[in-house]
């Protein structure tokens, strides 16, 4: 029967290729859908078109999940030296960034194509534009009506991403074919995401919007991310922004230390000694931008006199306050711009080992619909590359 599968894979995206490469490595007869035109768009675009697909330095502590061992087993299982030796044999460039980020040198297009290649089997079928309906189990496996035709298969692998992006085509398809199996659902938001503010704060550094600076920004766990930080006319984002999004509840404030490179106390004693008479906007005007300074005194934030008219106790709360700036978000701007989504299906129920639902034999989940988001730096792929190289060992 034609309609007939050992496995059929929804969602072809980063971690459904390579699910389906590795199952079809294996003699599965493999059936790759998905409801988009072309299979890795989320791929495509990241990167900003480089893709960041790994990081030279990979561990369970640079990832968020409810259960956080669950990780362990398929990132040892297929490692972050796996995918680079992988990218390698098919000679593509790439560079390494800040943080031990890897990016392809020349295009992102150049990692599907790589994958696409992995999937050019005989033993694997791949069909898009295909909605995918009434999916139940039976004794021998599933059926699942696919444009309304009638599909069977042994194992089901669900590689639907998350809510991000939804302009790339993202549902909750995924977390509704969990819930109808008796899965439930860590509660969904976004992540590595902008901040937007509150409306007086927007105003106020709305003339900073597009000025970038180096930042160390510190979650409320104590997880602390340097990296750039950037105004925009919405709010504040940039890498370390983006960072603490994965980790901040709604009412938090962010503390943010503007001057991560200097030693403000050393810089403003010795310009105190020096320059008796210059203005504390100019002498902090070597380590920050002049236009955030203006709007930290527009605020009344800093007060701007001769260094001369600061008693010790005064020059220490301009210390505090550039190393431990309070900034209380109003919200993220939300699935339209994350890049990943936090929450999904509850790894409790899975095995970390396989992938596999421990309450329905032959239904898998892999990558981002499940409840594992990786930092901003490449992790979110690794995830996708080792929870779909799992799985398509078992499937």
């Amino acid at each position: 029967m034609s309609n007939q599968f050992d496995v059929v894979i929804i969602g072809a995206g980063a971690a459904g290729l390579m699910c389906a490469a590795e199952a079809g490595k294996r003699g599965r007869r493999v059936l790759l859908v998905d409801h988009a035109k072309k299979p890795g768009r989320k791929i495509l675009i990241s990167g900003g078109g480089r893709c960041n697909f790994t990081n030279y330095d990979v561990t369970a502590n640079n990832f968020l999940c409810n259960n956080r061992h669950f990780v362990k087993s398929a990132l040892s299982q297929y490692t972050n030296w796996d995918f680079i030796s992988m990218v390698s044999k098919y000679g593509i460039d790439f560079e390494e960034r800040e943080h031990g980020q890897l990016f392809c040198q020349d295009s992102a297009k150049q990692i599907v194509s790589m994958l696409l290649d992995e999937c050019k089997l005989e033993n694997i079928t791949q069909r898009y534009q295909v909605e995918v309906t009434e999916v139940e189990k039976q004794e021998s496996g599933f059926t699942m009506k696919l444009n309304g035709e009638t599909t069977l298969c042994k194992s089901l692998v669900v590689a639907t991403g998350g809510l991000s992006m939804p302009k790339l085509g993202a549902t909750p398809f995924g977390y509704k074919l969990a819930e109808q199996f008796g899965l439930s659902i860590v509660p969904t938001s976004a992540g590595l995401v902008p901040f937007t503010l509150h409306n007086k704060d927007k105003d106020d550094l709305a003339s900073l919007s597009g000025i970038a600076i180096p930042a160390e920004v510190t979650t409320q766990d104590g997880t602390l991310f340097k990296e750039a930080l950037l105004f925009t006319h919405r709010g504040l984002s940039g890498p370390s922004i983006l960072q603490v999004s994965s980790f901040w509840k709604a009412g938090q404030s962010v503390s943010i230390n503007l001057v991560p490179n200097d030693d403000i106390e050393a810089l403003l004693e010795q310009a105190r000694e020096q320059h008796p008479n210059q203005s504390l906007k100019n002498t902090l005007a070597k380590a920050l931008p002049k236009r955030l300074l203006d709007v930290l005194i527009e605020r009344k934030e800093l007060t701007d006199k001769p260094l001369k008219q600061f008693n010790s106790k005064e020059l220490e709360a301009v210390v505090t306050l550039l190393e431990n700036w309070q900034v209380a978000p109003n919200g993220t701007e939300g699935y339209r711009t994350a890049e990943v989504t936090l929450g999904g299906v509850d790894t409790d129920q899975l095995s970390s080992k396989t992938m596999e639902c421990k309450s329905v034999s032959g239904l898998y989940f892999v990558g981002e619909v499940m409840d594992v988001t990786g930092w901003l730096g490449g992790y979110n792929f690794q995830w996708s590359w080792s929870s779909g190289y799992v799985a398509g060992q078992w499937v």
